[in-house]
Formats: C-alpha cells, sequence, structure tokens
C-alpha cells in the first residue's frame, strides 16, 4: 500500500484549511519561524500538496476590531524572502475588508506551480505594537498523463520544413495496450493506526505486507505523528515563543509569565547578561517579565533567554533589513550619435546597491559604460552613445525596479553652402565648392552618374568642412550635371556645367525678339509659379531674336544682374535661366523680363508665389481641468504658410520630464482640445503643430503647467455646536475624498427655513473645521450648509437635516474641578503654579475668586477668565501663597463654589540644642530638639552622621530617624566624637545641621596587637597566548567560530584583525571574552569573509598575537546529492 499523500490542490484553486487546524510537518533542514502570538489570525492558511501545472490560492483573514489603523500583510519563503516585490503573472496577492465583520481577508494566488515553488512559507500580521505569524508548507507533485482526446493533434509530420513538409506521422494514434490484472476488492485499511499500535520489531513485516518500500521515510513519518507531551516547567507558565522578527529601526517586546511573581530574572544574549538601559528596558507587572528591545540593528540578530534561578527559556529574534525602495524613477532619453548618456535613480537608503541592466543582460564597467554614486543617487553613464546602444535600461534594487527607453538617432548632415551651376568658355577653369557643417565627412565626386578620378587636369580637394572640384582648361566634353555625395548620409548636391561656345556669324540678320513661356511645366495658373520654400527654382525661358537679344529680369525695380548668388539669371543663346537656390518668403513677388535688340522689344511678367510650412500656433493654454481630462484652447498660426491650414497635431508631457507623448494621429480641425486618461494631481504641459499641404510646422511653446484634479466631495458630520442670541457655532469633518487638489477651505451658506436664497457667511474660504455664523435673527428657524473649497472648484454642499432655531438656552453654571485639585496642591517654594479649571454655563457666568474668604490680591496672583475656563497664576510661589482659595460661578440667581487647598513648603531650619546624654562602652546617646521652621509641612525624619576630631571627616550614621534621640553605636576606642544631625520633610534635607554642644570620648583598655606588614606579590606579566587559533574551513551562508586563549595581568586588550585590518563595530562579527577564553563569533559567512585573521593581545607590558586561515566554501548541487 502505497504512503497516503497530505491534501492535495485539486483543480484551478484550493483554499488553505481553517486556522483550527494546525500544521504537522516543516519543510526538512528548516525551523519554522513564528512571530508573538497575539491572537490577530481568524483564519490561517494551511499546508498543501499542490500538483504541478496547477494554480493554488491560499486564505488568511485578520480580525481589525481592536485595532486602530490597518494591519500590515507580509507574505515571506524560508526566513527572509519577501513575495511582496516578486508580484507578477506568477505571484498575485488580493485584499479585501468587509466593513461587517470589520475582518480583512488576504490572498496568494500562486499560478501554475512549479518544482521552485516547494518549501516553507510565512505570514506576517502587524499592527502598531501587536503582531501574529503563521507557518505553511508547499511541496510539488507532477500531474498525472492524461491520454490524447484531440485526434488531430496526433498527426505529425517528419522534418522540420514547415507545416505542409514530410510524411505523415501516425504513430501517436497507436493505443497502448494496458495489461490485465485479476481485479481484486479494494480494502480500506488504515496502515498508520496499525504502525501506532504495533512493535517496533514488526515494522519491516508490516511494510512488507501493504507494500512499503521506503521504510527509513515511513519511519521518520510515524515519529512525526506520535504526539509528546511538552515537559511542564515549575518556574514558567508561559515561555519564550520559539523566534521573533522585527524590521531594522523598530521595537520589540519579549515577555514571561511566571509561577512566582516575586521571583527574580535575568535576560540574556548570546550568552551574555543584559544591563538595563535605554535601549533594553526592563518591566515586572506581577507575574509578568517584558523585555523592551529599542531601535533594532543588525547587532540585535542573537539568541535570547530569560533565566529563573536554573531553569530557561530560550528564543531568536532576526533584524530584517526594510527593501529599498526606488523614488527617482528613470526618465527616457532621446540623443544623437555620439552625445553623452546620463541615466539618473533615486532610491531610499544611501548604502543600497543598485543593478543596472540593458535587455535582461546586467551591465559592468567594461570601457563603456560607468557607474556613479553619491548619497542616494546613481548613474549610469555612457560616454558616446551608438546605435547599439539603443534599447530598455532596467535599475533593480532589493524592493523596486524601474526602466527607461534610450533612442539614438543619426546626425543629421546640415549643408551650409551648396555648389553652384557654372557656364565657362574653353580654356577656362572650373571650380565646384560646397561646405557641409561636419569636418570628419568624406565624400565622392561624380559626373552624370559616373565617379569622377583625379588627373593632372582634375583635382579633388578636402580642407575642414570644404570639398572642392577643380577642372583646368576646361573642354567641351567637361560639360554635363556634376554631384557631390558624402559618405554615409542619403544626401547629394548637385550643380551643372555648362560649355560656352564662341561662334561668328557673317551673315547679318535681324528678327524681332520674343519670349516664349512654357505654361505646361511649374505653372498653376497663367504667369504664376508656386515654389516650396528651401527647395531649388530653375526657371528656362526659351528666347529668339536676330541678333540675339538682350534679357533683363527685375522684381519691382530692382534689376536682378548675371551673378553667383542665391539669386541669379544665366544667359544662353536663345535660353534665359532664372535660378533662386533655397527659396525664401522674401523671394515671393511679381518678376519681369525684357528682351531687346535693334530690331525690337518683348516683355513678360511671372508671378512667383512661396509656400511653407505655417508658423507655429500660439498662446496655448490649459482652459478647463477635471479628475483626468483637461480642456486646451490656442490661437491659430499668424502665417499659413500659404497654404490654408488642414488641421493640428497635440503632444503632452508631464512636467520635468523630456519625453512628449502625440495625442492624436489623425488631423484634429478644431482649435480647442479635450485631453483624457491623465493622472490626477500630475503636472503636465502641452505643445500644438500646424499642419497644411507643406508639411509640419515647428511645435508651439510649452503651455504653462496645469494639473488635472477635481473638487472634494462633500464635508460629513455637520453639527451645531453651540447657539447662542444672533450666533449659531458650526462643526464638521473633511471629506472623505479629497483627491490631489486638496482643500483651501469651507464657505458656508445659511438660509431661513422655507426660504430659497442661500447667503454666504464668510467672504474668504476658512481652514478650520468650525465656524461661528454672526448676524442671525433672534428666533427664526434657519438651515445651514458647508461646501469645500479647492483649485478645481466647489464640491457638493453638506446640508443640515433640520432647522436650528437661534436662540441662547440658559445652562446651570458648573465646575469641572480636576482630580488633582480635590485634595491638598502642594508646591515647592519657587514653583511655578499654573491650575486650569474649566466650567460651564450659559451665558457667560461670572467668575469670582476669593482667598481665606477675603478678596483675591492681583498683585500676588495673576487671574485670567475666558469663555470655557478660568487660569490661576503664580510666576514663583511664595509661603504667604498657601491658603484656602473659594472660585465662585454665578448666572443671574444661579452660583456654584468651590474651595482648594494651596500649600507652599520648603525645607526645613536645623535641629536645635544637639548634645550628647551618655556615653558607655562604644555607645552613645544623642538627643535635640526639632527645628524653629519646619518648612510649612510636617517633619518626617532626621540624618545623623559624626566625626573624628582627628581627622574631622563626616561619616553617615542613621537616615531617616524618626525620633528627636538616638544611639550611636561601633565606635572606635581611643577616639572622640563630635555629631551634626540634619532635619527632613518632603522638599529633602536642611542646608544646615545642628552640631552637638558636646564630645563623646571613647576611653581605651587593653593592649594593642602589632601586626607584620603584608608584601604584596607582584602578579604582573606580559600577554601570552595558551592556545593558539587553527586554521578552518566553512560552509557559506553557515554561522561558523574561531576560538583562543590567553592570560596576562593587568588584563590585556584584545584586537580582532581580517587581513591585517582591524574589525570594527561590524554587527557581522561577534567578539566574545570569558576568563581569558577569546571567541569570534562570524554570523553566516561568505566568499567575501575568507582570509587571515588575527588576534592581538596588548597590555603595558608588552603584545602577543596569533592567527588563522578561515576558508569560506559554497557547497555544490553534487555535493548536497551525496548527502
Amino acid at each position: 500500500m502505497p504512503e497516503p499523500k497530505k491534501p492535495g490542490a485539486k483543480g484551478e484553486k484550493v483554499e488553505a484549511p481553517p486556522a483550527d487546524k494546525p500544521a504537522e510537518e516543516h519543510v526538512p533542514g528548516e525551523e519554522p519561524q513564528m512571530s508573538q502570538i497575539s491572537g490577530l489570525f481568524v483564519e490561517k492558511p494551511q499546508t498543501v500538496t499542490a500538483i504541478k501545472g496547477k494554480n493554488v490560492t491560499f486564505v488568511a483573514k485578520v480580525d481589525s476590531s481592536q485595532m486602530l489603523r490597518k494591519p500590515t500583510m507580509k507574505w515571506l519563503k524560508g526566513k527572509w524572502m519577501d513575495l511582496g516585490s516578486k508580484a507578477g503573472k506568477h505571484l498575485q496577492f488580493k485584499e479585501s475588508y468587509d466593513r461587517n465583520t470589520k475582518i480583512y481577508t488576504y490572498e496568494l494566488t500562486i499560478v501554475k506551480v512549479v518544482d521552485g515553488d516547494a518549501g516553507g512559507y510565512r505570514c506576517e500580521v502587524t499592527s502598531k505594537d501587536k503582531c501574529d505569524s503563521c507557518t505553511f508548507d508547499i511541496s510539488v507533485e507532477a500531474a498525472e498523463e492524461t491520454q490524447q482526446t484531440n485526434i488531430l493533434e496526433a498527426f505529425k509530420r517528419s522534418g522540420d520544413a514547415g507545416e505542409d513538409a514530410g510524411e505523415l506521422d501516425f504513430s501517436g494514434l497507436l493505443k497502448k495496450r494496458e495489461r490485465k490484472q485479476k481485479e481484486e476488492p479494494e480494502i480500506d485499511v488504515d496502515v498508520w493506526e496499525i504502525l501506532k499500535n504495533a512493535k517496533p520489531c514488526d515494522y519491516e513485516k508490516i511494510a512488507f505486507q501493504y507494500g512499503i518500500t521506503d521504510l527509513r521515510g515511513l519511519l521518520k513519518r510515524l515519529k512525526k505523528m506520535k504526539k509528546v507531551e511538552p515537559k511542564k516547567s515549575d518556574a514558567f507558565l508561559k515561555k519564550l515563543g520559539p523566534a521573533y522578527s522585527v524590521e531594522k529601526g523598530k521595537k520589540i517586546l519579549l515577555n514571561v509569565e511566571l509561577s512566582d511573581s516575586n521571583a527574580q530574572v535575568r535576560w540574556l544574549r548570546n550568552g551574555q547578561e543584559i544591563k538595563p538601559s535605554a535601549k533594553y528596558i526592563f518591566e515586572s507587572v506581577g507575574g509578568i517579565r517584558k523585555l523592551t528591545i529599542n531601535k533594532c540593528t543588525l547587532a540585535d540578530d542573537a539568541a535570547y533567554e530569560c533565566v529563573v534561578g536554573e531553569e530557561k527559556s530560550f528564543t531568536e529574534v532576526f533584524v530584517q533589513e526594510p527593501p529599498v525602495t526606488i523614488t527617482k524613477m528613470l526618465d527616457d532619453i532621446h540623443v544623437v550619435v555620439g552625445e553623452k548618456v546620463e541615466f539618473e535613480v533615486e532610491v531610499s537608503d544611501e548604502g543600497a546597491n543598485v543593478k543596472w541592466m540593458k535587455d535582461g543582460v546586467e551591465l559592468s564597467r567594461d570601457g563603456k559604460y560607468r557607474f556613479k554614486k553619491d548619497g542616494t543617487k546613481h548613474w549610469l553613464i555612457i560616454n558616446e552613445a551608438t546605435a547599439e546602444d539603443i534599447g530598455t535600461y532596467y535599475v533593480y534594487t532589493s524592493g523596486g525596479e524601474s526602466k527607461a527607453e534610450l533612442e539614438v538617432e543619426e546626425k543629421e548632415l546640415e549643408v551650409l553652402q551648396s555648389i553652384a551651376d557654372l557656364t565657362l568658355k574653353a580654356a577656362e577653369q572650373a571650380v565646384f565648392k560646397c561646405e557641409v557643417s561636419d569636418e570628419k565627412v568624406t565624400g565622392k565626386w561624380f559626373k552624370d552618374g559616373v565617379e569622377v578620378t583625379p588627373s593632372n587636369r582634375i583635382k579633388m580637394t578636402h580642407i575642414g568642412r570644404t570639398h572642392k572640384l577643380v577642372i583646368d582648361d576646361v573642354k567641351p566634353e567637361d560639360a554635363g550635371d556634376y554631384t557631390f555625395v558624402p559618405d554615409g548620409y542619403a544626401l547629394s548636391l548637385s550643380a551643372k556645367l555648362n560649355f560656352l561656345e564662341i561662334k561668328i556669324d557673317y551673315v547679318p540678320r535681324q528678327e524681332p525678339p520674343k519670349i516664349h513661356l512654357d505654361t505646361t511645366g511649374s505653372f498653376v495658373n497663367k504667369n504664376t509659379i508656386i515654389v516650396v520654400a528651401g527647395n531649388k527654382l530653375r526657371f528656362d525661358v526659351d528666347i529668339t531674336g536676330e541678333p540675339p537679344p538682350t534679357v533683363s529680369w527685375k522684381k519691382g525695380d530692382t534689376e536682378i544682374s548675371e551673378a553667383e548668388g542665391r539669386v541669379r539669371v544665366e544667359t544662353r543663346k536663345n535660353l534665359s535661366c532664372f535660378v533662386i537656390e533655397g527659396a525664401e518668403r522674401s523671394d515671393e513677388g511679381l518678376y519681369h523680363i525684357t528682351v531687346t535688340n535693334p530690331a525690337g522689344e518683348d516683355k513678360a511678367d511671372i508671378m512667383v508665389k512661396i509656400v511653407d510650412v505655417p508658423d507655429p500656433p500660439e498662446n496655448v493654454k490649459c482652459t478647463a481641468v477635471g479628475e483626468d481630462s483637461a480642456s486646451i484652447q490656442w490661437d491659430p498660426p499668424k502665417f499659413d504658410g500659404g497654404v490654408p491650414v488642414k488641421g493640428y497635431l497635440m503632444e503632452r508631457k508631464k512636467k520635468g520630464s523630456s519625453r512628449w507623448t502625440r495625442l492624436n494621429f489623425d488631423i484634429y480641425e478644431s482649435t480647442t482640445y479635450e485631453a483624457k486618461k491623465m493622472i490626477e494631481g500630475v503636472l503636465y504641459e502641452m505643445r500644438v503643430f500646424a499642419v497644411n499641404g507643406i508639411g509640419i510646422s515647428q511645435p508651439s511653446a510649452s503651455s504653462k503647467p496645469f494639473m488635472p484634479i477635481a473638487p472634494t466631495s462633500e464635508p460629513t458630520r455637520l453639527t451645531v455646536e453651540d447657539v447662542t442670541d444672533g450666533t449659531c457655532a458650526l462643526k464638521w469633518l473633511p471629506p472623505e475624498r479629497i483627491g490631489a487638489g486638496g482643500i483651501d477651505g469651507y464657505i458656508i451658506e445659511y438660509c431661513i427655513e422655507g426660504a430659497t436664497e442661500w447667503v454666504q457667511a464668510n467672504e474668504t474660504p476658512v481652514e478650520k473645521n468650525s465656524y461661528r455664523v454672526r448676524g442671525l435673527p433672534v428666533g427664526e428657524k434657519m438651515l445651514f450648509r458647508v461646501t469645500a473649497v479647492n483649485i478645481a472648484g466647489r464640491s457638493s454642499p453638506a446640508v443640515m437635516a433640520q432647522a436650528v432655531t437661534i436662540r441662547e438656552i440658559v445652562e446651570r453654571p458648573k465646575i469641572r474641578l480636576p482630580r488633582q485639585l480635590r485634595t491638598k496642591y502642594i508646591k515647592r517654594v519657587g514653583e511655578k503654579v499654573n491650575l486650569v479649571i474649566p466650567f460651564q454655563g450659559k451665558p457667560r457666568p461670572v467668575v469670582t475668586w476669593l482667598k481665606d474668604g477675603a478678596p483675591l490680591d492681583t498683585k500676588l496672583v495673576n487671574i485670567r477668565t475666558s469663555d470655557v475656563d478660568t487660569i490661576l497664576f503664580i510666576r514663583q510661589a511664595a509661603r504667604e501663597h498657601s491658603g484656602q482659595y473659594t472660585l465662585s460661578v454665578q448666572i443671574e440667581n444661579m452660583e456654584e463654589k468651590v474651595t482648594l487647598e494651596i500649600q507652599i513648603v520648603d525645607k526645613p531650619g536645623p535641629p536645635i540644642a544637639v548634645t550628647v546624654t551618655d556615653v558607655w562602652g562604644f555607645n552613645a546617646a544623642l538627643e535635640w530638639k526639632p527645628p524653629k521652621d519646619n518648612g510649612n509641612c510636617e517633619i518626617t525624619g532626621y540624618t545623623i552622621q559624626k566625626a573624628d576630631l582627628k581627622t574631622k571627616e563626616w561619616f553617615m550614621v542613621l537616615e531617616h530617624n524618626r525620633r528627636p534621640s538616638c544611639t550611636v553605636s561601633d565606635l572606635v576606642m581611643g577616639n572622640e566624637y563630635t555629631f551634626r544631625v540634619f532635619s527632613e520633610n518632603i522638599c529633602g534635607m536642611s542646608d544646615d545641621a545642628g552640631i552637638s554642644k558636646n564630645t563623646a570620648a571613647i576611653t581605651k583598655t587593653g593592649l594593642k596587637q602589632k601586626q607584620q606588614p603584608y608584601k604584596e606579590k607582584d602578579m604582573c606579566s606580559s600577554p601570552k597566548f595558551i592556545t593558539p587559533l587553527v586554521d578552518r574551513s566553512v560552509i557559506a551562508g553557515y554561522s561558523a567560530a574561531i576560538s583562543c586563549a590567553v592570560r596576562g595581568h593587568p588584563k590585556p586588550k584584545i584586537i580582532w584583525m581580517k587581513n591585517k585590518m582591524i574589525i570594527g563595530e561590524n554587527p557581522k562579527y561577534l567578539m566574545q571574552n570569558n576568563q581569558g577564553v577569546l571567541t569570534l563569533n562570524i554570523r553566516k559567512p561568505s566568499l567575501f569573509d575568507g582570509g587571515k585573521y588575527t588576534c592581538r593581545a596588548i597590555n603595558d607590558l608588552g603584545q602577543d598575537e596569533v592567527e588563522c586561515k578561515l576558508e569560506v566554501r559554497v557547497i555544490t548541487e553534487k555535493e548536497e546529492a551525496k548527502k
């Protein structure tokens, strides 16, 4: 019979068993970790067995009826792994609250359980000074194989070429033949009950009979199932829990309950006794003993024990470091190739370590990346960005993560001077010249698409940003189109070389000039040319006439000459070319061309219109905001670029960020826009682009920062606090929902019952949650309402359900005498007296003070009275302030009185008539009289001191002696003594003492023995180690200790060193010295803790030292498998 299994997860979800069934097992190798149980859990998660690939859910319920604040729940795996930072697709958390039962429900869901999820878990709930925890385990089993039901999935093709490649493979359809077994009736046998009642010698026989093969595992399980009754303690009714956990910087409370309320306890930490201090506070309440540890540090992570007599109670305290969170997230960065990149992040702890990753790969200092740290700020620096650096960068801490995108774009090459067309004659020199923005850019020259090769006549130069092509002795074959192409850029600069041939026509012929305009090309209508700003305009005009006419171009009255400028005219035979390089808005206008020769003249007008992208929109502003939206308005651009504006594009960004987000991808025609899906309480900025047929304008100036906010909800619990003739005092609580806009104040309004007109009581909003409305008509019934106001506007009003009648209410006077004034009030001379006595009554009562039946002298005592209380104030109390004070509160014929007694006391005077009345043997009798001045209070006792007349040093004899007489014993023979007496009262001892008038002489009797002087032996010696340190090899993660022994006098000072460096106050190391036995405890060592350790002992006579080597090794998976 196989071993029975624990209850498992069936289906997609399994809830943990209820809390009243505690878990019986723990994960092997781990001890259960428990917090101080305070009964906060109503239902606890319990141990389950989950099926691999299925979901499992754990439920914990917490009762919050006795809590002042919401409890904090933590889910942990093992000892310290906080699952809250692992939330995602695999681990999901859910929280809900039932207002009726005041129970919080917390759920942990593990989606698709894997083998790594197996282990011990713990959930902790804390609320102020209360805490509770419970542990549970998860074991993972493989899923049962199910027969394939989809027959289509069984068809497979051989090969990897694709879906239709290869031959069909029908092996998946073959059924597995099951071996037939004889069916035997199953008998329900409880093997565990049989084993519990059987003898140990029969275990092997029973295991063989029921088919149990793992006998060793069976015996371990059976041992855990047997309940062992805990041994009862005689000294402890309640011992310490097994373990406690606390966050770093917070306090923890350890308590035990004793059977004997008078028993003394000792608290030990790692075997060393703890002394009371500001950090360690001891408390004793009946039989309960408490130890409070304030501001816990990593050094407090130790073993603690409470010792009563010979019995002890042990526990262990674990100090958790709070997770490091990210306070300032990464921002996306957009740079150009070669620029410097700096990612900046800010964390919550200065000593925190962060991990930088790019696209899932951890970054290291390899020359390309640099890491910088300053306090809580961390930087990742890339000196020269390249296209390979594009990607997503992550930064991780122990309690959070952040990511940002890096975009790197190529540099745009800017043309500072383009090449110009040339018209040359034979034997002249052609120079093509251009200038670009980058000095490092190289390029090639082409003629009619063929690369130009240098020769004796053709030379190419590159000096700085200037590139030149020089052709000497121009020939007709040099005519053509020349192009310069920069390497690495999709850009080309072109110009034309025209060869001018000179011919002489000996046949004179005359023909009137004629201008032939081609209106089928770049003309949009008759004689009008449209050019996009920045483009090149080249307009060829055919001209006929004999002899060749003279061509003149004008714009207005300004003639355009033939030159190599941006706007020029190139003239050839029968052709005049008008060229504008990089058209600008100033080039727009009407141009006149005139051709003349001896035979006549011809004219034509050409209109050049320059079109461009529009100017940016203006006056972008936010006109209204909502909870997650904002209304934006702007003015159209002043210049539409010569083409009607089609619409607008909008972008927004968070203030302080450099990343703009496009809000619309289709052109928006209106000049108002409502932006949605914004975060309340975050400052945003907007900008707008104008779009026409040419392109998109430059962005407008950013709008002023605005914040999406919404009005608050209405104020709550509006009540009447007080009503008088003509006034009414109101009070209320803030709204339940305030939002990011906060509250600027409240507006109070009132109206007569039955009317509809509301009158505002306050001109400006009041910040307090109370207000007294004045100037109300007496006897009228009034309604009141209160509205909260913030930057988003007014909230819904809170209206009183019932009307209030404005009329003074007479209330009988009543004095609320504080408890400490109901008995005699005692103060010392010189102290301050400040008595506040509240009273009630309406209208405002008349307050009167009397002292000993007479009116109070205001020069000695200050009295201040308000509507609700009266204050008696004495800056420096004197004895004449003592007496009976009567307070009277009167309203019309109603009056109430109270009497309080004030007593001002001082130190008493010295006793008088101190006399030695008798001397006998080694004793002396003293008597005295009480002091004349008792300090205005009863004498509580006397203090007696004695002095030898030889030394005249005073020594205490008796304290707090009640009678005015005493007997002094144990006086030394042969000495003569004098005595003095101090009187005492509640203020202390008198400043002066009464000295005895006579002395007491003790006479000598017998002989005195003369003793030999004692010579003390010199025990001083230099330090010497009697037991050296021994080399050790330990496993990483397990605490280790090295020890040695030393002797020497005086007691030597001990110094521990690692690799010749002194170990300071490091909480990882615990140094102990017990009677010369020196121990260095290393808590959970890592590979970094390996090295040479030295122990040095030093005193005034010399020093000595010993050393050893400590090797820390990491256990491998093979070694674990062998174990």
